[in-house]
């Protein structure tokens, strides 16, 4: 197996017991610049905790939740405290004589990541579980193609790489991991030693789709992240993340988009996008769901073919409607690597669609990245 070394910024060590008040404010985290990547562990992108060895006192299901994980101090069950997170029993040793779990004992749950990508960090939050929060983790990736039962990714033969070694955790904290595997990840095994609680599991990368999939689509969404495409940069990230907008599906709430603040300039805001390589597009979608008074008012689409190229504008200037989804049928097929969409002069958008094909030479070059990757 590869190992990979965690970040220097990790934490170690129980946290003070809950005082009152806000129960984040001693919250331990920091910034990680691997998390302007997509998190591949999204619920919307296709994301599961598929299996765990044991979830006594709470759910696996609850590692995967959107939200920050929630705490109420006066909630208990039948089973004990009830936690926002995943958390197993306290583990025992053989004998009276031996009462202490074994250097090898841990629980462990089974992940499949939304899309298979390349994971550049790992964040294992253990918000709220002060002095019940495992003393170590580690987390192992594989790449198995289909749809494999538990049962099949815990057989003999599956080969599994270490992304972070055993590395001693803190307490209610954001522990982070940049991870530099350099190969394709389907599934993930998160380990806890010896026992205890993680209350959120956020994986950051990249998605590198299976371009026999994509040829075999022929007309697809080249900008969506479910099939490679990622946001680059945007102007403004303050109610919502730009990501959002090439999430699958239409938004459900206005949170579920992108949306900006109120601009008090002569300025306009954009998203720049990398498509999932070149790609000829012939129709466009941009979606205003849920964004009733604070849509953008006006729209526009570029594409530029290589990271230096000039721009070209695909769709001009177009005014939008609130809670609306726009279609555009371009008159000519626009070819590029990259598109941008401006909005003017600010408010959000909550989907973007670029409906086209790969070119010879876009599929050329995904196909010879995924076989590089493992694919």
């Amino acid at each position: 197996m590869t190992e990979q070394q965690p970040s220097p910024a990790r934490f170690t060590g129980d946290a003070k017991p809950y005082g009152g008040g806000d129960p984040y404010a001693d919250h331990r985290t920091a910034d990680f610049p691997f998390t302007r990547y997509a998190n591949l562990a999204d619920r919307q992108l296709g994301a599961a905790v598929v299996a765990a060895n044991d979830e006594f006192f709470a759910h696996r299901e609850n590692l995967l939740l959107p939200r920050p994980a929630e705490f109420d101090p006066e909630h208990f069950g039948h089973k004990g405290k009830v936690m926002d997170g995943w958390e197993t029993r306290r583990r025992r040793g053989a004998s009276a004589e031996h009462p202490w779990p074994t250097a090898d004992d841990h629980d462990w749950a089974l992940v499949r990541l939304g899309a298979p990508g390349v994971v550049h960090g790992i964040v294992v939050d253990t918000a709220h579980f002060r002095g019940n929060y495992p003393q170590a983790v580690s987390v192992e990736g594989t790449s198995v193609p289909g749809s494999p039962s538990p049962e099949d990714l815990l057989a003999a033969d599956v080969k599994w790489t270490t992304l972070v070694p055993r590395t001693e955790v803190g307490g209610h904290a954001a522990n982070g991991f940049a991870v530099d595997a350099g190969q394709l990840i389907t599934h993930l095994r998160v380990n806890q030693h010896p026992d205890g609680g993680i209350a959120r599991l956020r994986v950051y990368g990249e998605v590198v789709p299976d371009p026999r999939w994509l040829s075999a689509l022929g007309s697809f969404d080249v900008v969506a992240l479910e099939n490679g495409g990622h946001v680059e940069d945007a102007s403004n990230r303050f109610y919502s993340s730009p990501t959002n907008t090439i999430q699958p599906g239409r938004s459900h709430k206005m949170d579920d988009g992108w949306e900006t603040r109120r601009r008090r300039d002569r300025g306009h805001d954009w998203i720049r996008y990398q498509l999932v390589a070149r790609s000829e597009i012939r129709a466009i979608e941009i979606d205003t769901a849920y964004l009733k008074g604070n849509s953008a008012g006006w729209a526009s689409v570029s594409v530029r073919d290589g990271a230096d190229a000039d721009w070209r504008e695909a769709l001009p200037r177009t005014r939008l409607q609130p809670d609306t989804n726009h279609r555009f049928v371009l008159p000519a097929p626009a070819v590029g690597t990259h598109a941008r969409v401006d909005i003017y002069p600010d408010g959000g958008i909550s989907r973007l669609r670029l409906f086209g094909a790969l070119t010879e030479e876009g599929a050329t070059g995904l196909g010879a990245r995924h076989r590089e990757l493992g694919g």
